[in-house]
């Protein structure tokens, strides 16, 4: 496998340039590192099977651990997942922003992405700059997962270090600057009453809970 390629983009103005050759090379089945609003995480694209194995490799999860899907928006989430009023106002309150939301996948999932037992997805819409114009380039949410490598606790921030480290694992870095070392709030909708399964950088408050 190639080298991982470093792309440096502006985190407030990013490249048009380089966000297209990041969406090609998800496009050849490569798996990215890219900075969000909490983590980086590791993205691919959510129709293949390949580069999903890859992703999960790399993290060294199995199947049962959830993946998240990244959206540019309510709307495209909403396609995903099946959400009732009282889901659609927290939702609301929480997107864009550091939460990752469990809900009930609709038929649009892939099965292979949904929880094997529940049928569950995790989504969320991220605040961030570079990660949305990428998701606006692609057309289409990415399959993604914090970038924690096994056996380390922390996620990795750190562009240079993750492509040290992943040079032959990933096609790609993004490199927008560092970022928070907080990973997403996480809060499972799929049983009515909001569950909250991971106290992360989105603050409980701010959605009203």
């Amino acid at each position: 496998m190639a080298m991982a390629q470093l792309l440096q983009v502006h985190p407030d103005n990013p490249q048009p340039r380089l966000l297209k050759q990041a969406v090609q090379l998800l496009e050849r089945g490569g798996v990215l590192a890219v900075p969000t609003d909490s983590s980086y995480a590791l993205v691919c694209h959510i129709d293949d099977k390949a580069a999903a194995d890859a992703l999960r490799r790399i993290r060294g999860v199995d199947d049962k651990h959830h993946l998240t899907l990244l959206c540019r928006d309510l709307r495209e989430l909403a396609s995903y997942a099946r959400v009732d009023n009282a889901q659609y106002r927290l939702l609301k309150l929480g997107t864009p922003g550091p939460y990752t939301f469990i809900l009930e996948a609709t038929k649009e999932v892939p099965r292979r992405l949904s929880h094997p037992q529940r049928k569950t997805i995790g989504l969320r819409v991220p605040q961030h700059k570079a990660l949305q114009d990428l998701l606006e380039q692609h057309g289409a949410p990415l399959l993604a997962t914090t970038l924690i490598l096994p056996g380390d606790t922390e996620a990795l921030n750190d562009a240079e270090d993750i492509r040290s480290r992943l040079e032959h694992q990933v096609a790609g870095v993004i490199d927008a600057g560092a970022c928070a070392q907080e990973p997403t709030t996480v809060l499972d909708l799929s049983h009515g009453e909001p569950i909250l399964l991971r106290q992360g950088r989105g603050q409980l408050n701010a959605l009203g809970l």
